[in-house]
């Protein structure tokens, strides 16, 4: 058989024959084939073994401890945020350390860029990219928060206590004692409460009470509640950790099933210190991680609080670079370019004469990006003209930033 003349024979086979305009079809634009060749070209950052592990080995597992007690947290940023070198982030559930910066240069958002050094704690490290670093942190990651020194404050004990103070109540930590297999085992396992006698008075009957597994408790810690409504504190303790509120099943001793609401499957440095962070009021804020085992802060935005039922308020989206320029006082004239989808956004016709005229603002509502969490301002509109298809803004006042 010889392979080379049936080949032959095949291309040869009029049906393959096809116009040249049919032949177009198969063309790749020019523009495409620009895109092609550079995305075949572009550099991607593998991950690779980190020779010198054992030296950031003890620095990832203290940072792990720092956020288990409360030291350090979680907290989620926006895509607008500068990632440091020397600072933690997780992406993907795995803890990596930035660990420098190569030359910098500047990325379409205007936010810098550049390869990186990062080490994960898997004893591997990559030279990703600080713009798509961001973006993994952004879409499935977090900044773990700088390291910060114990609150000076302290819990209320009775030497802290004044002739004006008023002991509201106790809020306590207990262990179950029980022999139930799914109680004994489970680890980090805790009641939450909140009393107004002692503890001690409040758990004498703990084997015979539902909300204490039908069991013997132990009295891990107890607070003095002092000038606080003792039941919300205890609200927002459990409003917190009610992601890890232990389902369990009891009967009581008539024989009727009961589910207790106030046990939970969380470390014991993490309770202490969210009872901490609601006692100096810090709190404001936090939510906890299960899957990192920590507090977790979040980014609240702040609402508008300015007064504009009196005032016309334009809403425009604009680039970060020019957002901080007009915030910094630097910009000081906003331009649009008059089109015909926003004919009726910037203009409009007077009924009176038919003609069309530009619609005066008192203030632009300007906004960095689309996403939740984006910057914004509301900026004072001090005259409007129209030069060569622009309408131009010029700018005064900066009535609020948030």
């Amino acid at each position: 058989m010889n392979i080379d003349k049936e080949l032959e024979d095949i291309f040869d086979d009029p049906l393959l024959e096809i116009s040249n305009r049919e032949a177009e079809l198969f063309d790749i634009p020019k523009d495409m084939r620009k895109a092609m060749k550079k995305n075949k070209a572009e550099y991607v950052a593998q991950h690779k073994l980190c020779e010198n592990f054992d030296e950031y080995r003890p620095l990832f597992q203290q940072v792990h401890q720092d956020l288990r007690q409360g030291k350090r947290s979680l907290i989620k940023i926006s895509k607008t945020i500068n990632l440091l070198p020397g600072h933690y982030y997780i992406v993907d559930g795995q803890m990596l350390l930035l660990e420098r910066i190569g030359e910098k240069k500047q990325s379409s958002n205007s936010l810098p860029d550049g390869r990186t050094r990062c080490i994960y704690e898997n004893g591997t490290e990559s030279d990703i990219l600080l713009q798509t670093l961001r973006k993994n942190v952004v879409s499935n990651g977090y900044a773990v928060t700088e390291l910060q020194e114990e609150s000076e404050k302290r819990f209320f004990v009775n030497a802290d206590l004044t002739d004006h103070d008023k002991v509201t109540g106790y809020i306590y930590i207990l262990s179950s004692l029980s022999d139930n297999p799914a109680i004994k085992n489970q680890k980090d396992l805790y009641k939450i409460g909140f009393s107004t006698n002692t503890v001690e008075e409040r758990v004498a009957n703990a084997a015979h009470e539902p909300t204490y597994l039908m069991a013997p408790v132990k009295i891990v810690a107890s607070y003095k509640v002092v000038n606080l409504n003792s039941q919300k504190f205890e609200d927002l303790i459990h409003q917190i950790l009610k992601v890890v509120r232990f389902h369990v099943s009891v009967v009581d001793d008539k024989g009727i099933s009961h589910e207790p609401q106030e046990w939970f499957v969380v470390p014991l440095d993490v309770v202490n210190v969210i009872i901490k962070k609601i006692m100096d009021g810090s709190i404001a804020g936090y939510t906890y991680n299960p899957e990192m085992k920590c507090l977790e802060k979040r980014i609240v935005k702040k609402e508008s609080t300015f007064n504009t039922k009196d005032m016309k308020e334009l809403s425009l989206n604009i680039k970060k670079q020019y957002f901080d320029e007009i915030i910094n006082g630097i910009k000081k004239v906003e331009y649009r370019e008059l089109k015909q989808t926003t004919l009726n956004k910037y203009t409009y016709i007077d009924e009176a004469d038919g003609k069309r005229y530009l619609r005066r603002y008192d203030a632009l509502r300007l906004f960095v990006g689309y996403h939740k969490d984006r910057e914004s301002a509301l900026v004072q509109v001090i005259d409007t003209k129209y030069a060569d298809g622009v309408v131009e803004y010029y700018l005064g006042a900066i009535l609020e930033n948030l």
